[in-house]
């Protein structure tokens, strides 16, 4: 074939070899062959889907894709012909009905086969597309019906109830149920061949390929057929008409006749048996002639298959043994019935049908009713075996656990009983005996089980009887007509048998010292079932199946009621009413007879023994016989015992009842000791029935005052509730005067106990708590269930009780009062309506209010007791709110709420937590509220106002808000502010765990006004118009508190965790979406020009959150009109204008500058200059144009004051005792000529350059002098500004433009030089040590960072001749090696502590002053090594500055601890600015600068350092710290996701600005970064060596890190280093590939040519350096090797770069060609790491070692010999 490997192409419709053969049959025979097909059915249609091009005219029919999926169908996949029938079905469904018709001719061979696969998802799917296929062909399918229809047939009766509905619907969708008759009598003789087939001539193996199938599929599919065939036997005979059945019968009798159709009775598989007797079952009902003529092979089938159990077989045998002794009138004379029958069904019954009762009992009465005498004789025999076979089911395990099982035998027995009864109704001996038995054999004993027997008991057995008596007593009374009076005589005497029977079973039972209480209930439970049937839950007494039987004698039908309920209703209904004089159903005097009796019995023990399991059964006959009779029974006899001659009281003597109840019942509940009293209880109530209001109410009164327990009373106030009646008639008892006194007595008391013996309350009092909580919220009618003013009482008492737990410094000792009252609280707030219309009970919510409102550290309540409470506190305000006409007055709960809310925000000084559990508190008011009242939100508006402070509060509030705010807005210049006289205390802010009244009430009004809020505008202007400014004033007031929050920077913790509350509840924005812009605009403007402030930092926090500098610049300016209102300036309008100005139009700013220049030119002694000066400046920052000549009369101005006012200059004074304002006012001349600096330099001449130089160097000095008064804001700001001001200053001359610098003075650069730059210094460098001597505490809030940022910002252009003359005071170590000048060493040990000192912008400024004199220091050590002799010594090492290595291990040690508990790898989280960020960046730092130096020594040098670092084992540290700190994507911040042009903190430079404080949380990470790179730049041997040394964990993290994000940046620069490189070597030439990562070096001198590779790694520089060779001519190869083992040993050990390796490489081959010879150690002229030459020469052989060798040689062998002669070496 040759092509089975090859791909197929899915719709291929080429054939494949075979199809071709088949092709050239065709054309050659012109007809398809015979053999290609075969065809199991009849009909002779094609049996496979034609593929042949020559059979063009049917292939044509079939669309290629469903020639595609019908080919699929004969797959042996499961999952493929799965598949390939649901696209057989969806395609049937989409495509046209004509390409659909093409597949038919195809589809009944198909269809044959697969309907019956073995995969039942695949049978299922089959009759689904078969469905599509036919609602899309309709008529078409009607020529293959008959081919099709045995096995859709066949289908329908699938064991796979799917499958079988899915055919059944495809059934439906092809015929109306008036065609399927039709259709099915055109193929009927075609599918009973099948059927028959199947049941006759098929077996397992010819129905599957036994070759292809397992046993067990063959086998399981035989029975499935055999199945659904004898199913559908059945199916399609009750399918048929009449006609057509007919038509069947000889068919039908081939099969019946069949040995084999009879032994599937026997088959072992239970599916097959059941369904051959619903087949039965079939032929009974419609070919009855079959049946009798079979009647010999089928009525022992049937009749003596009874006994099979199996829950699939049972019900159909059945259903078949009723069909059989019905339709086949001589059945028994085929089977014997005295040894084949009865045997079986006695075993049957005694196992109580083997748990399969619900579908075998139902069917036993029928039978009984058709067995002949000649079964049943002799009767008595017959009916005592059956009736006792019947009833041991009910023993039967099954039958013991399963009630339902229970209830259908119990049914069946009583069922037969009364039939077999009704059969013996003639007064004959016979029959006299067999009803005897029935009664005293059977249905007494079967009573006297259940007395013991609870599930019996609950099951149907007492109501069968019942209505079995009922139906007797109808036939013995005169209801019936045509009785005979022979069977009302013998009803008659039936019932008095029983009844008297009964009555001695009864007595048996009750008059028993011992009596067991189980069948005392019993008894009772029977009684009261007779008394009143209807009441009995009937949920076992369900309707039996109705089975259709035609009696023989049809006078027999009036006597029984074989299909549904053999019960009749009684005629007479039960009454209810007080003194009833009947009993409900049962109408025999002996009924009566039997309870008088009882209940007499019961006295008689209860009196003698005291029997108390006889009181609870009289308590349970008078429940259900409370008739006068009884209790006149009852007295009669009470007074036989007592003998009493004494008159009793005429009241009692006329109601038995209340004499019962009196003399007995209340002595009985009086008796101490009882536990149990409901049935006493119940027994009052029992006796209240026939007594009167007004006696009930007097008997009720009495038991109330006789002092019982108080559980008793609660039982009997639930009892009287339980009904509508009862409680009617206790109304009068309820709401009287002494059940209140007493409720109230006990409520006091209970509150008393719980406050002095709180363990015992919850013991004790739990019913009396309960009795107080139903008295309290049990409502009838909307009326209280006691009188009104005992309520009222009961709730102040409790409300005094809880208030009093608030001022009880330990309220937890009275958790269980509390929880006791909150229950009781509970139940009376959410089940009382209008209940709290009562103040007393509005006081009892405020408490309950005031317990959750306040923290738990001050009441000490529980959790679940709190929450306990909220529950009460939520129901109450519901219950409160939704009462329509409430509103809030003063007195009432919300108005008192409010009241006390507001004096706790303002008195009381919270913490978070308290501030959080009151916000919940009025948060669940408020949301209760609006839950409740959707359209009338008046309350909750309402109540909102009476929580907001009035405005001399908030005013209040908000001056005692602490003041250092003003700092931080100060320093950046947002801000400029007096204050009266700081001193040092008031900004020592001292950390609070309290917060402000200001922030408290801002966050609870804004929690509140979130909700409020939410109601639409319209209604609440229209309720309150007062509502929206006080809105307006709380959210401006919030905006004031957040403001505030934010100028603190959010500190101390407890300022911060406010904020983050704020953010939680979403108010952290502020909430000024609530309130219309114009309005909020308004109100914080008019704020900030009365009060100026922060109100001013507010509103422009505002207008820039709101963008109102661009979209509501309109709105802005209308707020001041023209600018001429805000003249003249006071300070709050300067802070104002300050805000407003960069919102103004130029024409505006225009008018400013010319009232401010006016101000300032025309200046008095008592204007406001200072006032002037900030309009301009302000105006000027915001870019307003000025011209030349104004800006010279100004500065013209200032010089004048330098004159006539210089103490406005504060020249050299003592800034600790100026003001404020004078501060300002020079501030403000420093910013304005640093504005001159940068926007106008050219308009200053010499004279006034000499003024702005002058005067700066003057501040400074002062500045230098007043370092301890620096704690002072305004003196910081002072130093802040004349540091910018050295800034722009050292920003100009460093680089000024051309054209500027012509129009300069001329010596004025020179003057800058030589002598303002080093004034500048000396006074600057010297003030970072000086601060941190001062102020050496840098968490201090006096401790001014801000002056070391702007001082560091100067610093940081200090030029390098400055820093090494520095004119620092000398500072040096003793022991201390240096090779350093003084200045030098001095600047080392004056500025390294201070890189770890915890301020950011100082150690920035000392690393950056550092930075800049590292290149200079290797040098001094270079000249300190040169004069000595490296001969002697080992691989010499040589200390960077001690000073930065002391700093360093100082680091290190920090480090190690900050950074213990992280794994290589992970990445350390430091919080920015903690002590830790601090050490850690000092650390980095450090490293830089010595990397620095490193970088800048030569390379001999370096190798001594390297050593140094290596014995110190710092570089170790410094990278496991390393990849603690770098991330694990060191990807820069703010850019997309990662792909390879994305930036890394590896690609991109790290700037360390000393004002950089907006990316400081990446500083860290970036410069560790920054420091690793320039490790593995400057030391990759060192870094290789460590690589090496790690454990494979720690080395796989390194390199897989090294090779994704250093490498590829690392190998760039160093190939790119090498193509840059301006070092020229003679006879070498270098040339480098960036691509290869590869340099090549070509040496040549003479003849010779060398060309070396040198290829760096993949993971450079932790893998080694490969150096390969190239072409070489002219050298030995010995000697080429050992050159090549010399560059791969530097570049591999040394920590150079490629250029200096090469450079060492040929110095070497310089040599070795000059004549020296080689090291015959190191094999090599030039030494790799000291550069010397083979010097040490042996005696004896005269060969030169490397003295460095040679040390290492004789300290490593132990042995002082010669390496090469192995001579002693002198």
């Amino acid at each position: 074939m040759g092509g089975k490997n090859k791909q197929r192409t899915k719709g291929n419709v080429r054939p494949s070899s075979s199809g071709r053969a088949a092709e050239v049959l065709t054309r050659e025979g012109g007809v398809i062959p015979g053999f290609v097909g075969f065809d199991s059915t009849v009909t002779s249609e094609l049996s496979y889907v034609p593929a042949v091009h020559g059979a063009e005219d049917i292939d044509n029919l079939v669309d290629a894709d469903f020639r595609l999926v019908l080919r699929k169908l004969s797959k042996r996949d499961v999952v493929t012909r799965l598949k390939a029938v649901q696209d057989f079905g969806s395609m049937c469904q989409e495509r046209d009905a004509e390409e659909v018709k093409g597949v038919l001719p195809y589809w009944p061979r198909i269809y044959c086969k697969i309907s019956v696969d073995h995969d039942r998802r695949i049978r299922e799917a089959t009759q689904q597309a078969f469905e599509q296929l036919v609602l899309k062909v309709r008529r078409s399918l009607a020529p293959f019906l008959k081919s099709l229809m045995g096995h859709w047939i066949l289908s329908q009766c699938d064991t796979y109830t799917p499958a079988a509905s899915a055919a059944c619907q495809a059934f439906q969708a092809a015929f109306s149920p008036t065609k399927q008759p039709e259709a099915l009598s055109f193929c009927k003789d075609e599918i009973l061949n099948v059927l028959q087939d199947i049941l006759l001539k098929e077996t397992a193996d010819t129905l599957s390929d036994p070759q292809s199938v397992t046993e067990e599929e063959r086998e399981a599919k035989y029975v499935r057929m055999l199945t659904s065939s004898l199913l559908g036997v059945k199916r399609l005979l009750s399918l048929l008409l009449q006609n057509d059945r007919n038509a069947l019968e000889q068919k039908l009798a081939h099969l019946v006749n069949s040995g084999k159709f009879w032994k599937y009775s026997k088959h072992k598989t239970p599916q097959v048996r059941g369904a051959l007797f619903e087949m039965v079952c079939a032929l009974c009902e419609f070919t009855p002639a079959l049946v009798q003529a079979e009647a010999a092979r089928l009525c022992p089938a049937v009749l003596l298959s009874i006994d099979d159990t199996d829950p699939v077989v049972l019900p159909p045998v059945w259903e078949a043994v009723l069909y059989v002794v019905s339709t086949i009138p001589d059945c028994w004379t085929h089977v014997n019935a005295k040894k084949g029958f009865l045997p079986k069904l006695w075993a049957l019954l005694k196992e109580g049908g083997k748990g399969m009762a619900k579908a075998l009992h139902p069917n036993l009465m029928p039978l009984l009713s058709k067995l002949p005498q000649q079964v049943t004789d002799p009767i008595l025999d017959f009916n005592t075996t059956f009736f006792t076979s019947l009833t041991q089911g009910l023993s039967s395990e099954r039958a013991a656990v399963s009630p339902s099982e229970s209830a259908v035998i119990v049914t069946s027995v009583v069922e037969c009983l009364r039939y077999c009864i009704l059969q013996n109704t003639e007064e004959v001996e016979d029959q006299r005996k067999i009803r005897t038995m029935l009664i005293s054999q059977q249905l007494l004993p079967q009573l006297e089980k259940a007395f013991g027997n609870p599930s019996l008991q609950n099951g149907p057995l007492f109501l069968l009887v019942t209505e079995m008596l009922v139906s007797w007593e109808k036939r013995a009374g005169s209801q019936c007509e045509g009785e005979t009076n022979d069977s009302k005589d013998v009803f008659q005497g039936l019932l008095a048998d029983f009844w008297e029977e009964l009555g001695l079973l009864f007595v048996r039972y009750v008059d028993n010292e011992e009596a067991d209480p189980q069948a005392l209930e019993g008894v009772a439970t029977l009684l009261q079932v007779m008394r009143y049937p209807e009441r009995v839950n009937r949920k076992h007494t369900q309707k039996k199946k109705s089975v259709k039987i035609c009696f023989s004698k049809p006078e027999d039908n009036e006597k029984m009621e074989v299909e549904g309920d053999v019960v009749e209703k009684p005629v007479q209904t039960v009454s209810e009413l007080v003194n009833e004089k009947t009993f409900g159903s049962l109408q025999t005097q002996r009924f009566e007879d039997v309870v008088c009796q009882l209940a007499q019995l019961c006295l008689v023990h209860v009196n003698e023994k005291n029997s108390e399991r006889h009181l609870v059964f009289l308590s349970l006959l008078l429940q259900s016989f409370h008739t006068p009779r009884v209790f006149s029974t009852l007295v009669e006899l009470d007074d036989r015992i007592t003998k009493d001659g004494e008159q009793r009281d005429e009241l009692n003597m006329k109601n038995p009842a209340m004499q019962f109840l009196l003399e007995r019942v209340v002595v009985w509940l009086s008796e101490k000791g009882r536990r149990n009293t409901e049935h006493l209880v119940e027994m009052v109530f029992s006796s209240l029935y026939c007594c009167s209001q007004q006696e009930t109410t007097r008997i009720l009164n009495h038991i109330t005052t006789m002092d019982l327990q108080w559980g008793i009373i609660l039982q009997i106030i639930q009892r009287a509730c339980a009904d509508a009646q009862t409680l009617k008639s206790c109304n009068h008892w309820l709401k009287g005067s002494v059940l209140g006194e007493q409720l109230l007595g006990l409520t006091e008391e209970l509150c008393k106990v719980g406050r002095c013996s709180p363990s015992s309350t919850s013991s004790t009092s739990s019913h009396n708590w309960t009795l107080i909580s139903l008295v309290l919220s049990q409502h009838h009618n909307n009326e209280p269930l006691i009188g009104e003013v005992y309520m009222e009482k009961i709730l102040e008492k409790l409300h005094a009780t809880l208030s009093e737990t608030k001022s009880l410094s330990d309220a937890g000792n009275m958790e269980p009062l509390i929880s006791f009252i909150c229950d009781v609280a509970s139940t009376f707030f959410s089940s009382v309506q209008d209940c709290l219309l009562l103040l007393s009970a509005e006081e009892l919510l405020l408490s309950v209010f005031k317990l959750i409102a306040q923290d738990q550290t001050h009441t000490h309540l529980s959790d679940s007791l709190l929450d306990k409470l909220r529950k009460v506190c939520v129901a109450g305000v519901q219950s409160l709110v939704q009462h329509s006409e409430y509103e809030v007055k003063e007195g009432g709960f919300l108005h008192s709420a409010a009241v006390w809310v507001k004096n706790q925000l303002l008195t009381v000084s919270l913490d978070i937590e308290s501030l959080q559990v009151l916000v919940l508190a009025v948060q669940r008011i408020v949301e209760t509220i609006s839950s409740v009242c959707d359209q009338d939100s008046l309350l909750l508006v309402q109540f909102f106002t009476l929580l907001m402070p009035s405005q001399t509060e908030w005013t209040r509030i908000r001056q005692a808000l602490p003041p250092q705010w003003i700092k931080t807005p100060l320093l950046s210049s947002h801000h400029r502010g007096v204050w009266e006289k700081p001193s040092m205390d008031i900004w020592k802010f001292k950390v609070p765990n309290r917060l402000p009244a200001h922030l408290c009430a801002c966050a609870l009004l804004g929690r509140a006004a979130k909700t409020v809020a939410a109601i639409p505008h319209d209604q609440k202007e229209a309720q309150c118009p007062s509502h929206r400014p006080n809105l307006t004033y709380t959210v401006s007031e919030l905006l004031y508190a957040l403001q505030w929050c934010k100028e603190v920077e959010y500190s101390p913790s407890i300022v911060s965790s406010y904020h983050n509350l704020l953010t939680d509840w979403r108010l952290s924005e502020g909430l000024h979406s609530l309130v219309p812009v114009k309005h909020l605009l308004e109100t914080l403007y008019s704020r900030s020009v009365e009060e100026g402030g922060l109100w001013s930092l507010t509103l422009e926090n505002y207008i820039h959150t709101n963008n109102l500098a661009a979209t509501g610049s309109a709105a802005v300016r209308q707020l001041y009109g023209s600018v001429d209102s805000l003249f003249p300036v006071s300070q709050s309008k300067l802070s104002t204008l300050q805000v407003l100005c960069p919102t103004m139009t130029v024409k505006d700013r225009e008018t400013l500058i010319a009232l401010a220049t006016a101000g300032i030119i025309n200046w008095q002694e008592d204007d406001n200059v200072y006032g002037c000066l900030v309009v301009l400046l302000c105006c000027l920052r915001a870019s307003a144009e000025i011209e030349e000549e104004v800006v010279q009369a100004i500065l013209a101005t200032l010089m004048e004051w330098r004159n006539c006012k210089e103490d406005w200059f504060l020249f050299n004074s003592d800034l600790s005792k100026a003001t404020a304002e004078q501060l300002n006012l020079t501030v403000e001349m420093m910013r304005f000529l640093s504005w001159l600096v940068a926007h106008c330099p050219t308009v200053l001449g010499s004279s006034q350059w000499d003024f702005l130089l002058c005067s700066m160097l003057a501040w400074l000095e002062t500045a230098s002098e007043n370092v301890s008064s620096l704690w002072n804001p305004w003196v910081q700001l002072f130093v802040c500004e004349n540091a910018a001001l050295i800034v722009k200053l050292n920003q100009f001359f460093a680089s000024p433009l051309p054209d500027i610098l012509e129009k300069l003075p001329s010596e004025l650069a020179s003057e800058w030089t030589d002598f303002f730059v080093e004034g500048i210094y000396n006074l600057l460098l010297p003030m970072p040590v000086n601060i941190t001597d001062a102020f050496t505490e840098p968490d201090d809030p006096v401790f001014p960072l801000a002056v070391l940022q702007s001082v560091g910002m100067a610093l940081t252009y200090v030029p390098v001749q400055q820093l090494n003359q520095n004119s620092l005071p000398p500072r040096f170590i003793a022991d201390q090696k240096t090779n350093l000048p003084e200045p030098l060493q001095t600047l080392l040990n004056t500025f390294c502590p201070l890189l770890l000192f915890k301020a950011r912008p100082l150690q920035i400024t000392v690393y950056h002053l550092l930075e800049k004199v590292m290149p200079q220091l290797p040098e001094c050590d270079g000249e300190g090594d040169s004069n000595k002799s490296d001969d002697d010594r080992d691989e010499p090492c040589l200390s960077p500055p001690a000073s930065l290595m002391a700093i360093l291990s100082t680091c290190e040690e920090l480090c190690d601890s900050i950074l213990a508990g992280v794994q290589i790898g992970e990445c350390a989280v430091v919080q920015p600015l903690s002590v830790e960020y601090s050490c850690i960046l000092g650390y980095l730092l450090a490293w830089k600068l010595l990397l620095t130096f490193f970088k800048s020594s030569p390379s001999h040098l370096r190798a001594h350092y390297a050593q140094y670092l290596k014995r110190s084992c710092s570089l170790n540290k410094l990278l496991l710290h390393l990849f603690k700190l770098m991330p694990e994507i060191p990807v820069y911040p703010g850019q997309g996701p990662e792909t390879k042009e994305t930036k890394t903190f590896f690609t991109e430079n790290l700037s360390l600005a000393v004002d950089k404080s907006d990316s400081v949380e990446w500083e860290l990470p970036h410069l560790a970064c920054s420091v690793y790179y320039s490790t593995v730049q400057d030391l990759p041997a060192m870094v290789r060596l460590w690589w090496n040394s790690q454990e494979k964990r720690v080395s796989t993290a390194v390199e897989k890190f090294t090779i994704k994000y250093v490498s590829p940046v690392l190998s760039a620069q160093e190939i790119s280093s090498v193509h840059s490189s301006t070092q020229m070597f003679d006879s070498m030439t270098v040339k480098a590939r960036s691509a290869a990562r590869e340099v090549i070096a070509t040496y040549s001198v003479d003849d010779i040519f060398i060309e070396l590779v040198i290829q760096l790694p993949q993971n450079y520089p932790l893998g080694s350096i490969t150096v390969e060779s190239g072409r070489r001519v002219g050298v030995a190869v010995q000697q080429w090797r050992n050159w090549m083992l010399q560059l791969s040993t530097y570049l591999t050990h040394q920590n150079g770069s490629i250029m200096e390796g090469l450079a060492l490489w040929k110095n070497n081959v310089d040599k070795r060609f000059e004549g020296i010879e080689d090291c015959m150690i190191c094999f090599s002229v030039i030494h790799g790491s000291n550069y010397s030459l083979p010097k040490k020469a042996c005696r004896t052989c005269k060969k030169k070692f490397h003295s460095a060798c040679l040390y290492k040689w004789f300290t490593s062998s132990n042995k002082s010999t010669c390496p090469l002669c192995r001579e002693t070496f002198f």
